[in-house]
């Protein structure tokens, strides 16, 4: 799901996914989400995969799991 290119990227969607085959929803922001499908892009996995990895790790909350994670990950690069 790529960001309408008018769209805020500060708009907060509900995002469906799969973890270990369990159906949730994660809301984030447009910019945060269009992040992680970037990162996964470049780590050649899928979004469902890299998501799994990051709720394994996570200490609370999963939507704000994904949006630490792309901020440590963009000052990496």
């Amino acid at each position: 799901m790529t960001a309408e290119p008018d769209s805020d990227p500060r708009q907060i969607r509900k995002h469906s996914v799969r973890i270990a085959g369990h159906a949730t929803s994660v809301s984030v922001e447009d910019a945060f989400w269009t992040a992680l499908k970037a990162i996964a892009r470049r780590r050649g996995r899928s979004l469902n995969q890299l998501i799994a990895e990051i709720d394994q790790a996570r200490p609370g909350n999963l939507s704000s799991a994904i949006r630490v994670y792309v901020l440590e990950n963009n000052r990496e690069t």
